[in-house]
């Protein structure tokens, strides 16, 4: 690992008891008043005496963190000199900070690392992530001895929120840790044991969920060693000052690759994400950051994590379900999912209600459909299958709203928005997710008759579910919104219905009045993607530990399917064709990702170019007379030329940066960084035209020649010039990518395509999905996705 970073230095925190070190920052002696969220601010040069610097404006502040190594200070201080703080001497930017959200056995087998249940030569080829060690950072871990702990931040916004009054600082709300929770790295959520598992868990037999899905569960890289840095509390979330501290901390500890299953509610610019400036912090040092895209989906523009050195990972299903028989009225029968305990009687049926004509006296219908709290009428329910809508609260809520009612089971149906896309929860009553288009047949039913009855049967784990993969409704969705020229998410991999491990501290439905306790347990998410790709990244560091982050990245996206296991395009959750602001470049596909052939390595060059092609045009007066920025001094993303901060915040590991005024050259602009996917936002109007470069190396470990193959999107014609490139061992070749219009109605709103470079010989070894033909099964094929729009703005 570069400048110095020792595998050793983490071994030693691994061998640290349990309750290890939690980092305690220096703090003035009073405590502070303050109604601000806690901060970081940012300096041109970290200050000597960083105390005394503050003192001279105020008394009333405490330091959080220091982190000088990005020149920055975590602190709260007092609201009414936050303008004076802002202009002390060499402060460059004031951050506030803001909360996060937290967003199996045979998921690997799925993904081609295992066959049968055997480990495929794939996965020993890389050492099964020998050597490498990957950093978790979310809300701790259990069973494992050497762990740290971040918690100033969060202390400090849920203080914050019991002044202003919000609620915030109540444990009965549920909002506020319990003092165990905020002083250990102990997994009280079961969220950090369950990522990490899925990550780096050794090999463990006789996992499972109440008796589903029994079998050796795994993590992607389970001979790597991991390490937890917990920054994410139960209820309350993570500060991001937590997370951007064990990201720093992880750094220095010498991690390889670091899993962050969290993000921000919304997008943010990169001058205002701490997460993104300690990312970006972590690649200088070599280290791979992969992060969850979020769990706003399916509506557009949702992608949260977005900036472009960050490995950012939607989710979606495998072929496993645990499938769960609604049968009602003349034997019809509906499937859906479920991964409860229990299971109503076969022959036997029982009365069943909608939520709808369930509801209590002085309840909305529009509130006992989607059977919340105090919504349903005892009366109406007890002894009956009650069918209510998803959405608002949760969907394990709705059971317990159901089985609190008086019912004895409850079918989860799916609205118009979530589509087809179901989940297996550990219910408390029996019950079934059912899809929006099978739900029909089930209110048809309800409508016709006064008399509906009817049974719910759960069964055992269902393989080989075609389609599969398809989108998970939940997953976010692009396109990036700070950056549109940067392809957001950039892959997915599994996150519907994953087994991992879990924490004893916690029932598996995260639910109060649930006792329940599992050693391993079934969850969704975004979160649930993330450690899968994590995973896979430490195979990749373990085999090309040479290789830099954005090379393993490359290697990942590049080799990505969008064909399903029916040989039909990936799906979305309504059943249509999935695009790539769903997956990015396709599904991981981990054995393709050990023999990338080509890979684009994005420099720090790149990256340092990417910031500047997004400041502003007019001259800066600092500008030396050939119009460049001194090494050193900052660039701003806004045209608020206070706001000059950036490059020095990633010049923290000594790459000199510097910005030029003029946009020509091969990378004035941010859809020319060398990035493995291609999008261009405005290719205006009728007769439009645009070019972007690119660079691939050579990692195929001999000469090759390659040719490209292209699927054009709508309305754009594609030109690759060469169309043919040649390499000899490791080295690099640059391309052009020329998109020019042919029907500018036709590509108004976003259309995709894909280039795909291949060594396979004849023209039918590979198709627009980048599919091998007759002659082509071991064939590199490295393929970019494109994504395009005439319609600026």
């Amino acid at each position: 690992m570069g400048n110095g970073a020792t595998a050793g230095r983490v071994f030693l925190v691994a061998l640290v008891v349990l309750l290890a070190l939690q980092m305690t920052p220096a703090s003035a002696n009073k405590k502070a008043t303050t109604t601000l969220p806690p901060c970081v601010v940012f300096f041109q040069d970290f200050p000597a005496n960083p105390s005394a610097l503050l003192a001279t404006i105020t008394n009333d502040f405490r330091i959080l963190y220091d982190f000088s190594v990005i020149r920055g200070l975590a602190l709260q201080v007092d609201d009414g000199v936050l303008t004076l703080l802002e202009k002390l001497p060499g402060v460059l930017k004031v951050i506030p900070g803001r909360l996060l959200q937290l967003r199996t056995t045979h998921s690997w087998e799925f993904l081609g690392l295992a066959e049968n249940g055997k480990e495929a030569g794939a996965w020993s080829s890389a050492s099964f992530g020998e050597g490498t060690i990957i950093g978790n950072i979310d809300t701790g871990v259990c069973k494992l001895i050497g762990a740290r702990f971040f918690s100033e931040g969060i202390q400090a916004e849920l203080w914050l929120s019991s002044l202003v009054g919000d609620g915030g600082g109540d444990q009965g709300n549920n909002k506020m840790p319990s003092e165990e929770d905020l002083s250990s790295p102990r997994d009280y959520q079961g969220h950090g044991a369950h990522t990490l598992s899925t990550a780096g868990g050794s090999r463990a037999r006789g996992a499972g969920v109440f008796g589903h899905g029994e079998g050796t569960a795994s993590g992607g890289a389970p001979r790597a060693r991991v390490a937890a840095y917990k920054a994410c509390y139960e209820a309350a979330g993570c500060s991001d000052l937590d997370v951007l501290a064990a990201v720093l901390a992880a750094v220095a500890d010498g991690v390889h690759v670091l899993s962050l299953s969290l993000g921000p509610e919304l997008a943010a610019d990169y001058l205002s994400d701490l997460i993104a400036i300690g990312a970006f912090y972590a690649v200088q040092r070599g280290v791979a950051v992969v992060c969850a895209a979020g769990n706003s989906g399916p509506r557009p523009g949702t992608v949260t994590n977005v900036a472009p050195w960050m490995f950012t990972v939607g989710a979606s299903t495998m072929d496993r379900d645990f499938p769960a028989y609604v049968t009602f009225g003349d034997n019809l029968t509906i499937q859906g999912q479920s991964l409860g305990a229990s299971t109503l009687p076969l022959g036997q049926a029982y009365p069943m209600i909608s939520g709808e004509n369930a509801n209590a006296a002085n309840q909305p219908t529009s509130n006992s459909s989607l059977c919340l709290a105090g919504s349903l009428d005892p009366a109406k329910v007890a002894g009956k299958i009650v069918v209510c809508v998803r959405g608002v609260n949760g969907r394990v809520e709705k059971g317990l709203v159901v089985k609190q009612a008086g019912g004895v089971g409850m079918v989860l149906c799916n609205d118009a928005a979530s589509g087809d896309s179901v989940l297996a929860d550990p219910h408390l009553v029996a019950a079934a997710h059912c899809a929006y288009s099978q739900c029909a047949k089930l209110f048809d039913y309800l409508h016709s008759t006064n008399n509906s009855s009817g049974y719910i049967n759960a069964t055992d784990a269902s393989f080989g579910v075609k389609p599969a993969p398809a989108m998970a409704d939940f997953s976010s969705r692009g396109p990036n919104v700070i950056t549109p020229q940067i392809l957001k998410p950039d892959i997915t991999a599994p996150g519907v219905s994953v087994i991992a491990a879990y924490s004893g501290a916690v029932s598996p439905t995260e639910l109060p009045f649930d006792d329940r306790r599992v050693a391993y347990n079934i969850m969704s998410g975004t979160s649930m993607a993330c450690p899968h790709v994590s995973g896979v990244v430490a195979l990749l560091r373990a085999k090309y530990p040479s290789w830099s982050p954005a090379m393993i990245k490359s290697a990942i996206m590049t080799t990505a399917t969008t064909v399903a296991n029916d040989g039909n395009p990936i799906q979305d959750e309504t059943g249509a064709e999935a695009t790539a602001f769903s997956y990015g470049s396709g599904h991981v596909n981990p054995v393709a990702a050990m023999d990338p052939g080509l890979v684009y390595d994005t420099t720090l060059a790149d990256y340092a170019n990417f910031l500047c092609s997004l400041k502003p045009t007019q001259k800066n007066p600092v500008q030396d007379v050939q119009g460049n920025l001194p090494v050193g001094l900052p660039i701003s993303l806004p045209a608020n030329l206070s706001d000059l901060l950036l490059l020095p915040l990633f010049n923290a590991a000594g790459e000199p940066c510097a910005c030029s005024r003029s946009s020509k050259g091969p990378y004035g602009r941010p859809e020319d960084m060398n990035y493995p996917s291609i999008a261009v936002p405005c290719l205006s109007g009728s007769g439009g035209s645009a070019t972007v470069r690119r660079r691939l190396k050579n990692v195929g470990g001999g000469p090759g020649k390659y040719r490209v193959a292209v699927a054009e999107p709508a309305g754009v014609k594609v030109t690759v010039v060469p169309g043919e490139l040649e390499f000899g061992v490791g080295e690099e070749k640059e391309f052009a990518v020329t998109l020019d219009v042919v029907d500018a109605a036709a590509a108004g709103e976003y259309v995709f395509g894909s280039i795909v470079w291949s060594d396979a010989n004849g023209s039918d070894d590979v198709d627009a999905y980048g599919r091998p033909g007759a002659n082509g099964a071991h064939a590199h094929r490295v393929r970019s996705p494109i994504v395009v729009k005439t319609k600026c703005g």
